[in-house]
């Protein structure tokens, strides 16, 4: 969870809200859905503890076509489009690190609309995307090795900075001043600045997806999705008091790198440097976690027969996934070379927000016509925190369209899309059976 979200879109919030403290509430609100996702969550992967996450439970809840739905929307927005915008992320930082300038970028027009753009940042963000799927392509135990260490790292950053940032960093508590308006809370600003901290709290769920392969999964898979999600906005929130600290809203404002400005502010230049590297070296933890977790999805809806059967296979050397990891890098190259950051965030945060409603809402479902299945684990809360977490993301979705039309709209199409492969895939397999 902790990686690009909470180190680039602090800028872009403060730019919506232009208030410091709405920022911190805002921070709050989004941990609050995630918390209460996490607890139905819980529910749902303690009762199909299978690997393959959200496709496994629409699958269950709402049919065959809702799960391929799920899983056309992981393969394209939950982890191929992440994977772009960490890698993005990761090479915006290492060249703030060797103060590096962005470079020139050569754009290819079509039609009058600049649609691929290479620079060497995105070709940076690619070789790292490349240089990773080669490594979860070697085998499970050198990515889950890779991913221990590059975590631990991570939240050692995370640690270290905010204590250093508030005892030993030159900052101002004044920058905290402004008074809190409540009535933002119902603005247009704050549901599309809810979109970017969605997006940071994404892979609070992603504990389900490895269900099949964790062990006593009736317990162990609510509790480390409420402890992982808890600990984690803590976190979120202890880090945005220290961006707050350092900078004012002003300088923060539609700053994608904001740790590394902040860094610099607290504790000079010179200091900033090592720190946007440490950054950038945390954030390959989050790139890590998505090439390790997301062909688990594609495998199990190639098993299913609504997918293309190479990428129900393993790789018989290596025992990893190998042709559903490379097509996840595919994809993810192409979003480094068309899409920008910020639209990329928007885009993430509405299709994953559409996608987790209805997984909370199938739960209910279940819920009401098999109360007899087994259920290791009830969700806390029940029914308060699942309509929590509805009404939220029906907010999210709603001022989205609103606000963010084309965006919105391509997530929209990709989900169309979506439909469109799973009449195919439907067919092909009907067409199977009957010969």
């Amino acid at each position: 969870m902790v990686g690009t979200g909470i180190f680039t879109t602090s800028g872009f919030i403060i730019e919506e809200l232009g208030d410091p403290q709405t920022m911190l509430l805002c921070w709050l609100v989004g941990g609050i859905f995630a918390l209460c996702g996490a607890l139905c969550y819980g529910e749902l992967g303690a009762m199909f503890p299978m690997a393959g996450g959200e496709y496994v439970f629409l699958r269950e809840s709402f049919g065959k076509g809702m799960g391929f739905l799920s899983g056309w929307v992981s393969l394209i927005v939950g982890f191929s489009a992440p994977i772009a915008a960490a890698s993005i992320a990761f090479a915006t930082y290492l060249f703030r690190s060797f103060s590096l300038p962005l470079g020139p970028e050569m754009t290819f027009p079509f039609l009058g609309v600049n649609i691929v753009a290479i620079s060497p940042q995105s070709v940076v963000a690619i070789g790292v995307i490349i240089i990773f799927s080669l490594v979860h392509y070697h085998s499970l135990l050198m990515g889950s090795r890779v991913q221990n260490a590059l975590t631990t790292l991570k939240v050692g950053i995370v640690v270290v900075f905010v204590v250093a940032g508030l005892f030993l960093g030159h900052g101002s508590a004044g920058n905290f001043s402004g008074g809190l308006d409540m009535r933002s809370v119902f603005q247009d600003k704050f549901a599309i600045s809810l979109i970017f901290v969605s997006f940071a709290y994404s892979g609070w769920n992603a504990a389900a997806y490895l269900g099949a392969e964790i062990k006593r999964p009736g317990r162990n898979i609510p509790l480390s999705l409420f402890t992982g999600t808890l600990t984690v906005m803590c976190l979120y929130l202890l880090l945005n008091v220290v961006y707050i600290y350092a900078l004012p809203a002003k300088e923060m404002s539609g700053v994608l790198e904001v740790g590394a400005e902040s860094a610099a502010s607290l504790f000079g230049d010179h200091v900033s440097q090592y720190f946007a590297g440490a950054i950038a070296i945390g954030l390959l933890s989050v790139l890590s976690a998505m090439i390790m977790t997301g062909p688990r999805v594609y495998y199990a809806m190639s098993r299913d027969g609504v997918f293309f059967e190479l990428f129900g296979k393993v790789n018989g050397l290596r025992n990893t996934p190998a042709y559903a990891i490379l097509l996840q890098a595919g994809i993810a190259i192409v979003m480094v070379l068309t899409a920008s950051f910020d639209r990329l965030l928007i885009y993430i945060g509405f299709t994953l927000s559409l996608c987790a409603m209805f997984t909370v809402v199938g739960m209910i479902l279940l819920r009401i016509r098999q109360p007899a299945l087994t259920r290791n684990y009830k969700a806390v809360g029940y029914p308060v925190t699942p309509f929590l977490f509805v009404i939220g993301n029906l907010w999210i979705i709603y001022i989205s369209i609103k606000s963010r039309p084309v965006t919105s709209m391509i997530g929209l199409a990709t989900i169309g899309l979506g439909l469109l492969a799973y009449l195919y895939f439907d067919k092909g397999e009907k067409q199977r059976n009957d010969a």
